[in-house]
């Protein structure tokens, strides 16, 4: 019999299955989003039915960085955060293949990809054919007489399965291995792989075509031309890093042989009491011929629009949890609906559309740009809508100044604080109109953030909400410009009448969601949010972005020298510890240094594969015993300190002013807490001493300036109190008292002046840690103390603290009941897994079901803050250059002292709450001073 191995890329197949449902997402009767799980089984019984393997398995990607990280620290540095709805239903998956008796392979340092690619071609040298079943690209380098690639089906298509043959088709070229040499040239956004300047897949199919490979196209660079000849030649080392990058390993250091993942038997017990967790009717009916007994409580919900699932699988819609679903809906276009859509090329024409919107209450508006740099790129036109089905597209001129003068009739339209303005991620329109000279004044409406407020789990692009609420496909960028390379149509190289439909489309139905979401909000009581705390945000952050912050480069030199200079005496010192050499950065061999040959510990713990773990939690409980563990630790903090810090934060310095301008951005976190990017500002480690050396580098504007950091004390603890009332917590506040010192000494039951310093940090942890709900089990990890004395502390501490607990558990049944939890200003944060029957998923929704109050209550409350203080320093020379966390961080002018309590009385006064607000400012020529 043939043996025949399908191995699967999970997480690529469960983001493929999450968003084929992102439309229409499958809501079970618990309010559980269902999409990714029912997506990937429905995959995976197709393999099982249709194909028959004789092996199978399943890969994921491990938390953590893999080699690829260690070579090129921005690696995947751009990635979205995973939605928390994924992050739910990978253990789910995990609990189904388990059931279904499939083994699930990881291995810490590497991706998927490296270890489907090792037993590829282990199982080639075997006698197998090898199925790799994924929607990425990359396994097409893996492609040979025996290997395959299957991309799951779309729409009810069969799935397609690739060969050398087809893969030789569909790259154009000769050879399977070229695929890795176009993939290196051209980059690849998704994992931040830059490629070469100015080389998309067509170029690089076509130097392929001519050259053969990469490194004989870079032997030859000086028979290129022009601007190629140029990027090429200057970029040399970069393309060898990222054709490196792209490359699959096929050498993991792996247990697992092909021989040994033959398919099992599956646990029919355990799958069908699955199913009927998941409501999951079809597939035991499919499985086994019966309907499995419905779980406690459980009924059959409709998925969230029965109007069709935007199915991915073939069978997706045929297994619809619920009434059989409805043919997938087809959304309408631009070419099925009336509209009015004008071109505005005239200065006579600027001003009469001027004038037109002048006498309107409320107008949308949408700019068109050559990039998404409000600094380094230019405004090429834009897009009014004053009223659905009807809008104009006016075009810009290439030149600054006359782009200046073509934006003067609208000045006054902006700057009219009457009229309100609609648009989508309005931020990037104001910040683009401001470094054009057109201040944008009055009330705003951004359905972004809107659809944000309204369901923070989500995404929030244009056209999903135009597909979620409108049934409409709005024109795609790639209709216009091709694929998103860097090489494809510019788009003042999109012809004319394309690009005024394309832009007055975006006006139109921004304008059309915000009739829709309006509604929406009003019922959900979030229009109060938006209209006084995040769209009065946005010119805040156009501001703070605009101003940027300067960077002292020698400092970071300075910084980076003495790194390295760290990392090499670690290495030495657990070389000598070790008694050889051996590679640092391998997992594999760390654990075998550690434990077979150090015999650390009696029993280490292993991974699945057998792997001795060496993450940095399993470390941290070995690090006070034994000085090569906390050696390597140093190693580590002190690696990623100088690779994904000290050295990449010069790169991010805007040639134009010089600073660095970090973009922050409101519609990302759940929380409502701001996330910054383009660097990460509020990544950057303070915890450390060599994590608060970085901040010496963040520097005041100049000798007339100083910086200022304005920090909350405790904002979260404090948030506590005021919400659940305890009279104990809110006492200690009132007093001055130190909260954890207090906390000690009722929890300990000694004297405050009796506290130990132990007792104090216990205290400590169990303050901030009741703020996410935390565990007897994860108390004790952290403090490395029996799970009996963690559970002793916490009791106590709910004892001293009744109205905590009670306030808690209240948070938690209000949840089940209505489905989500609120901040003090009523912004809502949706707990759709509160109700589930899976103790794990259960856990974490009552986490999220106290910690989000909390936290999205100081969130509001810095926003509010922020806001206020940028009015009061309207006019002064003074500016707010970042928010990080809980704290403001200023460019203060020297004759402008007197600011700081007006900024102090602004931040303590933002929320009015039952305990003192306490803001410690502090003042220095950098940030770490000021801090």
């Amino acid at each position: 019999m043939a043996k025949k191995l399908f191995l699967l890329d999970g997480m690529a197949l469960v983001y493929r299955s999450y968003f084929a449902f992102m439309r229409n997402p499958m809501i079970n009767s618990k309010g559980r989003n269902v999409s990714a799980v029912f997506g990937f089984l429905n995959a995976l019984l197709e393999i099982i039915e249709k194909h028959e393997p004789t092996h199978i398995a399943v890969a994921f990607d491990v938390s953590g960085p893999t080699f690829r990280h260690d070579e090129y620290p921005e690696y995947k540095a751009q990635r979205e955060e995973t939605p928390e709805e994924i992050r739910a239903a990978v253990p789910a998956i995990r609990e189904f293949l388990e059931a279904f008796n499939i083994p699930v392979l990881t291995k810490q340092g590497y991706e998927a990809d490296d270890i489907i690619g090792t037993l590829a071609r282990r199982a080639e040298q075997e006698g197998f054919d090898t199925t790799m079943v994924t929607p990425d690209k990359d396994y097409a380098q893996l492609v040979d007489d025996h290997t395959f690639m299957m991309k799951p089906a779309k729409k009810g298509a069969d799935p397609e399965v690739l060969g050398v043959e087809q893969v030789l088709e569909q790259w154009g070229i000769e050879k399977v291995d070229q695929v890795i040499d176009i993939l290196g040239m051209a980059g690849d956004t998704a994992d931040n792989i830059p490629g070469i300047p100015g080389i998309g897949p067509k170029t690089a199919q076509k130097l392929i075509a001519q050259y053969g490979s990469l490194e004989n196209l870079l032997e030859h660079t000086d028979e290129l031309k022009g601007k190629q000849k140029e990027k090429v030649e200057e970029n040399k080392e970069r393309a060898r890093l990222c054709k490196r990058l792209v490359t699959i390993h096929t050498n993991v250091p792996i247990d697992e042989t092909p021989d040994s993942l033959v398919r099992n038997e599956l646990d029919e017990e355990k799958l069908t009491a699955l199913f009927a967790e998941f409501e999951f009717t079809a597939f035991s009916k499919r499985l086994f011929g019966k309907t499995p007994p419905p779980a406690p409580g459980a009924g059959y919900a409709a998925p969230a629009d029965t109007g069709g699932q935007g199915d991915l699988f073939a069978f997706a819609a045929a297994n619809t949890p619920a009434a059989p679903a409805k043919e997938e809906p087809v959304y309408k276009t631009i070419d099925d609906v009336k509209h009015r859509y004008h071109l505005v090329s005239t200065a006579e024409d600027r001003a009469a559309l001027a004038k037109k919107m002048g006498e309107a209450s409320s107008f949308c508006f949408d700019t068109e740009t050559t990039g998404l740099d409000p600094r380094m790129d230019r405004l090429i036109g834009m897009s009014f809508a004053i009223q659905p089905h009807e809008a104009w597209y006016v075009t810009l001129p290439p030149d600054d100044e006359e782009t200046r003068k073509a934006l003067e009739p609208f000045k006054a339209v902006f700057g009219n604080e009457e009229i309100e303005k609609t648009g989508h991620n309005l931020k990037f329109d104001i910040a683009m109109l401001r470094e054009a000279g057109v201040e944008v004044k009055g009330p705003l409406f951004d359905t972004m953030l809107a659809h944000y407020l309204l369901d923070p789990d989500q995404r929030h692009g244009l056209d999903r909400l135009a597909g979620s609420f409108l049934q409409y496909a709005p024109v795609s960028i790639t209709t216009l410009i091709g694929e998103k390379k860097k090489e494809q149509l510019h788009m003042t190289d999109v012809p004319l009448d394309k690009l005024s439909d394309y832009a007055c489309e975006d006006a139109d139905v921004t304008l059309q969601l915000r009739y829709v979401l309006e509604p929406l909000l009003e019922k959900q009581h979030l229009r109060k949010s938006l209209d006084t705390i995040e769209c009065p945000l946005i010119p805040v952050l156009v501001e703070m972005e605009a101003n940027g912050i300067a960077l002292d480069t020698a400092a970071l030199e300075e910084i980076s020298g003495r790194l390295a200079g760290e990392i090499e005496n670690c290495e030495k010192h657990i070389y000598e510890l070790a008694g050889h050499e051996f590679n640092l950065n391998s997992p594999k061999q760390l654990g075998e240094v550690l434990f077979d040959e150090m015999n650390l510990v009696e029993k280490p713990k292993k991974t699945k594969t057998g792997q001795y773990k060496t993450n940095e939690e399993e470390l941290q409980k070995l690090a006070g015993d034994h000085e090569i563990v906390s050696t390597i630790l140093d190693y580590r903090a002190a690696t990623k300190l100088k690779s994904t810090y000290v050295d990449a934060l010069p790169g991010f310095i805007c040639e134009k002013t010089g600073r660095i301008h970090t973009s922050f951005n409101q519609a990302v976190t759940t929380t409502g807490r701001l996330a910054s990017s383009d660097p990460n500002i509020q990544n950057i480690p303070v915890r450390t001493e060599q994590g608060q050396e970085i901040r010496r580098a963040f520097v005041a504007a100049s000798n007339d300036f100083t910086l200022l950091a304005a920090d909350y004390s405790q904002i979260e603890l404090r948030i506590m109190a005021h919400l659940s009332g305890d009279e104990h917590m809110k006492q200690a506040f009132i007093d001055g008292a130190d909260i954890h010192t207090a906390t000690a000494a009722r929890v300990f039951g000694v004297a405050p002046e009796e506290v130990t310093k132990e007792q104090r940090r216990r205290s400590k942890m169990v303050n901030f840690g009741i703020i996410y709900g935390i565990s007897a089990f994860g108390l004790s990890q952290r403090l490395r103390i029996p799970r009996k004395e963690a559970a002793e502390i916490i009791e106590n501490y709910f004892a001293q603290y009744p109205a905590v607990k009670q306030f808690m558990d209240s948070l938690i049944d209000g949840a089940r009941d209505k489905g989500y939890v609120e901040t003090i200003t009523g912004r809502r944060r949706h707990i759709r897994d509160i109700n589930s029957n899976n103790g794990t998923v259960r856990s974490a929704a009552e986490r999220y079901a106290i910690n989000a109050p909390i936290q999205g209550s100081a969130a509001d409350l810095i926003k509010i803050a922020m806001i206020r203080i940028e009015k009061m320093l309207r006019g002064k020379r003074s500016k707010l250059l970042l928010q990080v966390h809980d704290e403001l961080v200023f460019d203060l002018h020297n004759d402008e002292q007197d600011l700081i309590p007006e900024i102090q009385k602004l931040m303590q006064e933002a929320l009015p709450l039952s305990v003192p607000l306490i803001v410690d400012c502090g003042t220095g020529d950098n940030w770490l001073q000021a801090h």
